[in-house]
């Protein structure tokens, strides 16, 4: 679990840490299949279309879909596994901010020339995805976590002892006030 008893970092952040961070250096240690993250909340960025301004500017709301996922150019992958490791592939947008989004050209007006954005037809923010789990630790609420599972046939006592002496190692690199609880 990720616990911050300092209150400088909110769920969110915690979870971010669990899924960029954590989760890759514990992958990669031998003998461990997957870490499923459980708890927090998955930071998204959210784009809310408005119909009125979609229909005046004579927009479906298709065009607004595609030019999001043109723009940003986030393709999805999965795992592929050379001499028994696993390999993340995935594709990372060019979004690095809710300017980054609103600023997409969804078209131009045919007429003047002039681009329309997202920001003119959509609102965007920061959110958060819909909950698919929760954890609580020794009954203090919610928090951040991540079950390691082992491979098939290795031995557990050896897994264990690999993931603690990489906790171990990434602990010093953790935020202000961010301790891993085992």
């Amino acid at each position: 679990a990720l616990v911050d008893r300092s209150g400088q970092h909110d769920l969110a952040a915690l979870r971010s840490l669990q899924d960029w961070t954590i989760r890759y250096r514990l992958q990669a240690v031998p003998g461990v299949a997957e870490v499923a993250a459980v708890g927090g909340f998955v930071k998204e960025y959210q784009v809310q279309a408005d119909p009125a301004r979609l229909l005046a500017y004579g927009l479906p709301l298709a065009s607004l879909v595609e030019a999001v996922r043109k723009g940003n150019v986030e393709t999805g992958g999965r795992l592929i596994e050379i001499a028994g490791t696993e390999f993340m592939v995935r594709g990372r947008g060019y979004a690095r901010s809710v300017e980054d989004l609103e600023n997409i050209v969804v078209t131009t007006e045919a007429t003047s020339g002039t681009p329309i954005l997202v920001k003119d037809v959509a609102t965007v923010s920061i959110g958060s995805a819909i909950r698919r789990g929760v954890a609580d630790l020794d009954g203090l609420g919610d928090t951040v976590g991540g079950i390691v599972v082992m491979r098939q046939g290795e031995n557990a006592l050896t897994v264990i002892d690999r993931v603690e002496a990489t906790l171990d190692d990434l602990r010093p690199s953790l935020p202000d006030g961010v301790e891993i609880v085992t």
